[in-house]
Parts: C-alpha cells; structure tokens; sequence
C-alpha cells in the first residue's frame, strides 16, 4: 500500500499535469495545506464529479482534486465539515429543517460554503452551473 504523503505528491503532479502546467507548485502544495482524511478529500472528488458532469472523467477527477487540495489550504478541516454540514442541512424540509434555515449563524455557514466553492470552482476551471 501506497504511503498516505505518496499519494498527495502523486495526486498533486497529476492535478499540474491535468492543466497542462498553469498551476504553481505552490497552488497544490498539500503538504502546506491543512490536513484532511483522504476519506474525506476522495467523497468530496467524487461529489464534485457527479456534480459537474460533461468533460472526460479524468479532466473533471483533476479539476475536482485541485478544487480540495485549494479548500484545504484555505480553511481547517473542522471548519470545512461545520460549512458543509451547514450547507446540507439547509435543504433539511419540515420543521426540522427550520432550525437551519433560521439560525443566523447556520446561514453565515452557508453563505461562507457558496463563496469558497465559487472560489475553488473559479481557480480550478470547474464550470458553473
């Protein structure tokens, strides 16, 4: 089995080779990034993916992977899960949902998810939908 630190530089490599070289060293250097579970970097790739379809599913696994390694090396990974669950939890229907949808602070969580994905969408060539 791969080491975890081997999969990052190859992960990382294949992200600059993907935009044929456009990307800075510096831009998926995971190693000054914050850690995240691979776990958690894989699910989010994945998601993108079904997102964003159209592009071969290379070009899409490269844009996706370069779009968690620059959420990564701008926010903790704890604050990411907070701004994420926030995010799906406010398609919650119901009374339940109305927790989320009212809370003031939940909604900043929310606001704050849209804007670093429109960032890391932008500086990875991810279209918008």
């Amino acid at each position: 089995m791969m080491p975890l630190f081997d999969l990052r530089k190859v992960l990382a490599a294949a992200v600059v080779a993907a935009l044929g070289g456009c990307a800075t060293a510096d831009a998926v250097d995971v190693r000054a990034a914050h850690d995240y579970p691979t776990l958690d970097r894989v699910r989010y790739v994945f998601t993108c993916m079904r997102d964003n379809p159209g592009p071969p599913a290379y070009e899409m696994m490269a844009k996706c992977s370069c779009a968690i390694d620059a959420i990564a090396k701008e926010v903790p990974h704890d604050k990411f899960e907070t701004m994420a669950t926030a995010f799906d939890a406010n398609t919650i229907g119901g009374e339940r949902g109305s927790y989320i949808r009212d809370a003031k602070a939940m909604q900043a969580e929310v606001r704050a998810y849209r804007d670093l994905q429109a960032r890391v969408k932008k500086a990875c060539f991810i279209a918008p939908q």
